[in-house]
């Protein structure tokens, strides 16, 4: 497909905005697939491109926050290898399942979320002890959530998020780093079936991805930078966002 060329700084921009929001709260495709669709790409090259571009951004943030220490690989690489099991079986089922029901379903879930942050603000703010134990955790988790990003996706790192500071007891920083180690392990596993089957549009998702690489450092270095305070409020925000879109899309769009 050719665009004009002012929609190539609108990919760029969109990328950036996508990987600092992604980054820190999770729900970056709430501005990054809109921006694909009004472009005119139909819908499943518009998914299989988002997926190109939010790859960088999961990897960059990921990345960041490794290096900063907030997370170490061999303390969730449990997690890892039963995402990628749980992307597996979603992402082949969008062949066989219909995603309708969960489009309808998700939006009640995140409002349980944001209602459960909001009304519990100690939440997140330290470390507590864990109620499940890790393994147990990555295997419940990794699976479900890994087949629901390969399967539908919106919200995907809002769930991670809280499941790990309620359940692993972590604070909100970790609980983040972490969720973006998972959200990676899932993008990629769809990357690769998209690409197997030839969908992905590679100059905009490459593009997109420069800008994500972008918005993903700035936003994972702001998490370092700033208290639980100001990550609590970013994730409810962006929380709320996805929660009216969705809502838009399930039942007002049609």
């Amino acid at each position: 497909m050719e665009f004009e060329t002012y929609y190539y700084f609108i990919f760029l921009g969109a990328g950036f905005l996508s990987g600092f929001v992604d980054s820190i709260a999770g729900g970056g495709g709430i501005i990054s697939v809109p921006v694909l669709l009004a472009s005119g790409m139909p819908p499943h090259i518009a998914l299989a491109t988002n997926k190109l571009q939010s790859s960088f951004g999961s990897f960059t943030a990921s990345a960041n926050y490794i290096k900063k220490g907030l997370v170490s690989i061999k303390d969730v690489y449990m997690g890892i290898i039963f995402t990628f099991i749980g992307a597996c079986l979603g992402t082949y089922s969008i062949l066989l399942l219909n995603a309708d029901l969960l489009s309808k379903i998700i939006p009640i879930m995140l409002v349980l979320i944001f209602l459960y942050t909001f009304f519990t603000p100690k939440i997140g703010k330290e470390d507590r002890h864990h109620i499940l134990k890790p393994n147990l955790f990555y295997f419940i988790f990794g699976i479900s959530l890994g087949f629901y990003d390969g399967f539908f996706g919106p919200g995907t790192g809002s769930f991670w998020t809280i499941a790990i500071v309620m359940l692993l007891g972590l604070n909100l920083k970790s609980a983040t780093a972490q969720t973006k180690i998972m959200n990676f392990t899932s993008n990629v596993v769809s990357l690769g079936v998209f690409i197997i089957g030839g969908q992905v549009l590679w100059t905009v998702g490459i593009l997109m991805g420069i800008g994500q690489i972008l918005g993903a450092y700035t936003g994972s270095t702001l998490v370092v930078k700033k208290d639980v305070t100001f990550i609590r409020v970013f994730f409810l925000s962006i929380v709320g966002i996805t929660i009216l879109k969705l809502l838009y899309d399930s039942y007002l769009a049609n």
